[in-house]
């Protein structure tokens, strides 16, 4: 099948052959004619299996051939609501080719940055915007949008915008979108939050899961987990590098002053490194991940602020320095490698402290790899022993999720 028989107008056509794209992905198969249909969609496809473009081509054409109510004012009838700064720039780029066809005009609007420009940006309306919810309710605010005449509503990354911290910004500009309304769910994994959020706020969706994506298409990932004492992992991180002839690598660590503190014993290594976390300004996050895309460094150091939706083409491996705190979470990071069909590697590095932890999120993950060790660096260190309760991350939060969930918060 091609992108013709999908039911896209011959300028859509003409923009995906532009962006050198001949085939649609299984995921795009199916969510395009029925978002064409105006029907709700609760999509849930591994990372890298294209569902920006699932939802972005055929919103793009359902505004595009409506017309507007009024020709002095572009209302603002498509919505994309999206966790991070960096998603929402990301998003923007991919809409950007489709609406520029269409000849739409399209607004990317998110924190970090000075809101002014981006209220010069909204004078005379928007068809589409890509937000942030916290900048959104702000623009909101500011009387520099309405959403009363929203016709198509997207959440991508469906299941963090549902997470503490999120969700009462989520909640309030629901209740300022009219009813009804087309509503589209895009997410790699999907929580019982959201499942309950689905039921209850779509109308009879047309439901898409991993499962029924072809197997051909997961990700072609290499796990492997390498038992190492935390004191070595930094010296096991540049012999890899070196011994493995690694181009490029990023690196997940748990929390911002780690990654700065990594970032910058790579640096005095001799290694081309940077880090990106929440602390730094908009400017700095997207140099840094400018500076990775383009090869300026061959090191990213990074949180789980990079977990979620960024795209890196042809990034060949991913690093856990620090586990993550979830199976889903580990799902989200190692889905940063192998995107659009290439092949990835991921390296998972587990000390005697993480043992009992890394053992769940292989449970809950549904992975088994057997710990691997390097030469010099065999471990020396004695395992914890499992506690009776806790370990990895479950439905209540606890008081260090919440304050985690605040700080994500902060990063939109």
């Amino acid at each position: 099948m091609n992108f013709s028989e999908l039911g896209l107008n011959p300028a859509l056509q003409r923009t995906v052959a532009s962006m050198g794209l001949a085939t649609p992905t299984p995921i795009q198969t199916q969510a395009i004619p029925a978002v064409l249909q105006g029907r709700d969609v609760w999509a849930c496809a591994p990372t890298g299996s294209g569902k920006t473009l699932a939802y972005a081509l055929p919103l793009v054409q359902l505004v595009g051939q409506t017309p507007r109510q009024t020709n002095f004012r572009r209302p603002i009838r498509c919505l994309v609501l999206v966790p991070t700064r960096e998603l929402a720039v990301q998003v923007g780029q991919v809409l950007q080719h489709a609406t520029d066809a269409m000849g739409l005009k399209l607004a990317v609007v998110h924190g970090g940055v000075s809101i002014n420009p981006q209220m010069m940006a909204l004078r005379g309306g928007a068809d589409m915007v890509v937000a942030t919810t916290g900048r959104l309710l702000d623009l909101v605010a500011h009387n520099a949008l309405r959403l009363s005449d929203v016709q198509h509503l997207v959440l991508d990354e469906a299941d963090r915008l549902l997470e503490l911290g999120f969700a009462d910004e989520l909640q309030a500009v629901l209740a300022l979108l009219p009813a009804p309304r087309q509503t589209l769910l895009f997410s790699a994994t999907f929580a019982d939050d959201l499942s309950v959020w689905a039921h209850q706020g779509l109308r009879d969706p047309l439901r898409m899961r991993s499962d029924a994506i072809e197997v051909l298409d997961a990700p072609d990932i290499a796990q492997s987990a390498i038992a190492v004492d935390e004191k070595k992992r930094t010296a096991l991180l540049r012999h890899l590098i070196t011994t493995q002839g690694w181009q490029r690598v990023l690196v997940f660590v748990a929390t911002r002053y780690a990654c700065a503190h990594l970032a910058s014993k790579l640096c005095t290594a001799g290694v081309r490194a940077s880090a990106l976390h929440g602390d730094m300004s908009q400017g700095g996050r997207q140099a840094a991940l400018q500076d990775f895309k383009d090869n300026r460094i061959d090191v990213l150091v990074t949180t789980d602020l990079a977990s979620r939706g960024i795209d890196i083409a042809l990034l060949p491996v991913v690093v856990n320095y620090d586990l993550p705190r979830s199976a889903d979470d580990y799902t989200h990071r190692i889905g940063r490698t192998a995107r659009a069909g290439a092949q990835g590697q991921a390296v998972s590095f587990v000390s005697a402290h993480a043992l009992a932890h890394w053992r769940l999120i292989q449970k809950r993950a549904q992975v088994q790899m057997p710990l691997e060790v390097v030469p010099g660096f065999e471990p020396t260190d004695e395992p914890v022993p499992a506690p009776g309760v806790g370990g990895i991350k479950g439905k209540r939060p606890s008081k260090k999720d919440k304050l985690r969930a605040a700080s994500l918060q902060s990063e939109s």
